[in-house]
C-alpha cells in the first residue's frame, strides 16, 4: 500500500448497496443512453447501475495506472471508447454516464474526460484529490485509505486493531 497508512475492506453485499445508492442518486440527473465503465474496477457497479437504470449500452475504456497492483505508475490506454458512444449526446458524449469504482488521484479521470467531456462521471468512492473530476460518488474516503474491494481479496482472519492492525 503506498502511502496508505488506512485499510478501507469492502464486502460484496456493501459494494453492492452503494452501487444501488449510486444509481438511486445517478436516477433523476439525466436520461442516458450508454454507459462507459473504466475498466476493470468500473464493470461491478457499472452492471448494477445499469440494471437499475435500464441502460443497455455499455462500453468499456481500459485505463490502466496500478502495474503492481497497489503501485500507481504510467498511466496507459489499453483500449479507447467506441467513436459512435463519443457521438452521444450531440458529441462529447452528453448523454453518457462514466462509472467507475473509485477515483484516487483523478489520472484516470482525467484521460477519461479528455475523451468524453461532457459526459456524466460518477463513482462508487471519492478520495479528496479525484473528487472535483467526477460528478456524482457515494462515499468519500481520505487519501490515505486503500481500499480493498471484494473481487481482490478471500476470507481470513484479521486480528484486532490493539494487536496491531491498521484500518
Amino acid at each position: 500500500m503506498s502511502e496508505a497508512n488506512k485499510a478501507f475492506p469492502v464486502s460484496w453485499d456493501q459494494f453492492h448497496r452503494d452501487s444501488r445508492a449510486l444509481a438511486w442518486r445517478l436516477s433523476g440527473l439525466g436520461s442516458w443512453e450508454a454507459i462507459v465503465c473504466v475498466t476493470r474496477g468500473g464493470l461491478v457497479p457499472a452492471a448494477i447501475i445499469a440494471r437499475e437504470l435500464d441502460i443497455r449500452i455499455i462500453e468499456t475504456i481500459s485505463v490502466a495506472s496500478y502495474h503492481d497492483s497497489n503501485k500507481q505508475g504510467e498511466l496507459k490506454v489499453l483500449k479507447g471508447v467506441a467513436p459512435h458512444i463519443i457521438e452521444f449526446g450531440n458529441g462529447g458524449g452528453g448523454s453518457v454516464l462514466i462509472v467507475d469504482d473509485l477515483v484516487d488521484t483523478g489520472k484516470t479521470a482525467q484521460v477519461v474526460r479528455a475523451l468524453l467531456p461532457k459526459a456524466h462521471f460518477a463513482t462508487v468512492y471519492a478520495k479528496p484529490l479525484g473528487r472535483p473530476l467526477v460528478d456524482t460518488f457515494v462515499t468519500e474516503v481520505s487519501q490515505d485509505t486503500w481500499i480493498f474491494f471484494p473481487w481482490d481479496t478471500g476470507l481470513s482472519f484479521q486480528p484486532p486493531i490493539a494487536k496491531g492492525a491498521t484500518g
